[in-house]
């Protein structure tokens, strides 16, 4: 699924330490960790009606990404919410907004792998941009890619790390393939997520989700299962084969940018789409989106 150019994009103001700038003059340095290794980490988050939706959970498993990562002199919460705050003001964004986070390990006094050569501490980027879900109205097609999802021997999935390049593989299958995302399989065969979101099926009027051991434990994906658990649908977490996945009654993925979407096809396989929770967790999901969140003031 291809994404396309909003014209309401192309005089945003973009914040980089400390600075907003236009987005045709917002440059890193090319000795940024983020250019020297994909050294960072990031959030995707979005406004909905003058409020940013889960911002505290963002901003927590942010600054839990680079404390793993071992960051120095990271920006505090209270800086980082207030380059947020000015970035949408300085663009106006109020609604149908997204806003990509990133936090890198900063500039090196030379090239090299060695954290030691960043001495400046950390870059803070805020690019927001006018989009709507990516999925909205739409329904997804999937392919199984044979390039397999980080465990936690090789890197933990709990880190919301830059380096995407396992994800960019997976996606490059899917295009290949002519549809619209990758599933991506664990070391063991079972299901982990998506090249880009977390992803569920219903069977039998239950709801299950991979555990998160080679997953993303997304935002979103928390908000479904706390929705489940308050609203009496059963929802459990546990490993998934492919052929569950096929057989099963309905199958949907979940993200920041792409919201809940629905999936019709796996590997050729038509999904069949029974039962109907899948449309009551999408008006439950919008319910909260129009009651949760921090206001805006501006």
């Amino acid at each position: 699924m291809m994404q396309e150019f909003d014209n309401r994009n192309k005089d945003i103001k973009i914040w980089i330490d400390g600075k907003l700038l236009n987005r045709d003059e917002a440059k890193i340095s090319v000795f940024d960790s983020v250019v020297q290794g994909g050294d960072a980490v990031w959030e995707g988050i979005r406004v909905y009606d003058k409020k940013i939706f889960c911002f505290d959970e963002h901003l927590n498993r942010l600054m839990e990404s680079a404390k793993s990562m071992g960051f120095e002199d990271i920006p505090s919460l209270g800086y980082i919410k207030d380059a947020v705050f000015s970035t949408l003001k300085a663009n106006d964004m109020k609604d149908e907004t997204h806003i990509r986070l990133t936090l890198t390990r900063g500039r090196k006094i030379t090239s090299g792998m060695n954290p030691q050569l960043n001495q400046f501490g950390c870059t803070l980027i805020v690019l927001a941009e006018w989009k709507s879900s990516i999925y909205s109205g739409k329904t997804l097609k999937l392919v199984t890619a044979n390039i397999r999802r980080n465990s936690p021997l090789c890197l933990d999935s709990r880190i919301h790390h830059a380096n995407l390049i396992n994800n960019i593989l997976a996606k490059i299958e899917a295009n290949h393939a002519g549809v619209d995302d990758a599933i991506m399989l664990d070391l063991n065969g079972f299901v982990a997520e998506t090249n880009a979101t977390n992803i569920f099926m219903i069977k039998n009027g239950n709801v299950y989700t991979p555990f998160p051991k080679s997953c993303l434990p997304g935002i979103t994906r928390d908000l479904i299962i706390e929705i489940c658990n308050n609203n009496n649908i059963l929802i459990l977490e546990k490993d998934i084969s492919l052929t569950e996945l096929y057989n099963a009654d309905e199958v949907f993925t979940t993200g920041t940018m792409g919201e809940l979407a629905r999936v019709i096809e796996i590997d050729k396989r038509r999904i069949e789409n029974k039962g109907g929770i899948l449309i009551e967790l999408q008006c439950l999901f919008r319910k909260l989106t129009e009651i949760e969140g921090e206001r805006l003031t501006f």
